[in-house]
């Protein structure tokens, strides 16, 4: 049976992405900070590891342990809650994650052998042209003010994970979630996307026959996921039977 290392399996896409996991016929071993969220991942199925992305020698050693043959990073350190635009403190917290937390991942993950590493990334900034953009758009890596915090952040652990040698990494550009666990219980924006299809396409992006990047967004406009659903088969109507569990982002 084919072993999938989960890096923040008790986030939104996490919870929603296990039990597709398991049903595709994955042991999941599913990282979390919390020893509740442990509980929770071990009554789904999945074997639960405590750690921290922060702290490498730890890290480290879970991943040698789980011998996966695949990686997902989920990893996020957002509020569970919103109530208006995040603060500066909040998008630096999460922009740490991305780029050294991806860091960590990373080195854990060539030391313990993978050979495919999946990572979460964001839809909604590419540079300004002509929509729909593609996958093959560039990013708005001159933003200001607040945007430069996260554009610079995702940039970053994209070209890490892309480059870095033996791995075949898969990025998703997801858009702004919506649906259970998520910050918006109905869908909104022009890159939105139902938590249940996003986290399918990281089920998808296992065997997909070429890596590399993928918008996973409805289409309203601003973005194509064309890609996604040409090469991975994906669907953004895709719905999980039943609720699985309840969670907080």
């Amino acid at each position: 049976m084919e072993v999938v290392f989960l890096a923040g399996a008790s986030g939104a896409v996490g919870m929603r992405l296990v039990p597709q996991l398991i049903d595709a016929g994955y042991a999941v071993f599913g990282m979390t900070r919390s020893a509740d969220r442990a509980r929770v991942l071990e009554g789904m199925g999945a074997t639960a590891v405590v750690a921290d992305v922060f702290d490498y020698p730890k890290l480290a050693i879970a991943l040698q342990e789980a011998r996966p043959s695949i990686v997902i990073d989920q990893l996020t350190d957002l509020p569970k809650t919103v109530a208006g635009p995040l603060c500066e403190t909040e998008l630096r917290a999460n922009a740490r994650i991305r780029k050294l937390g991806t860091r960590n991942l990373l080195n854990g993950t060539r030391a313990a052998g993978a050979r495919r590493f999946i990572i979460q990334s964001i839809a909604w900034i590419y540079a300004p042209g002509h929509p729909p953009f593609s996958e093959g758009h560039p990013l708005a890596g001159n933003a200001t003010g607040a945007a430069l915090i996260t554009n610079a952040s995702v940039i970053a652990a994209e070209q890490m994970a892309l480059h870095f040698p033996p791995l075949e990494s898969v990025v998703l550009r997801y858009g702004q979630f919506y649906g259970p666990g998520t910050w918006n219980t109905a869908q909104g924006g022009q890159v939105p996307v139902h938590v249940d299809a996003a986290a399918r396409a990281a089920v998808l992006a296992i065997t997909a026959k070429h890596p590399g990047i993928f918008n996973i967004a409805e289409e309203k406009g601003l973005v194509s996921s064309q890609k996604a659903r040409r090469e991975l088969g994906w669907s953004a109507d895709f719905r999980m039977n039943c609720d699985a569990a309840t969670q907080g982002r």
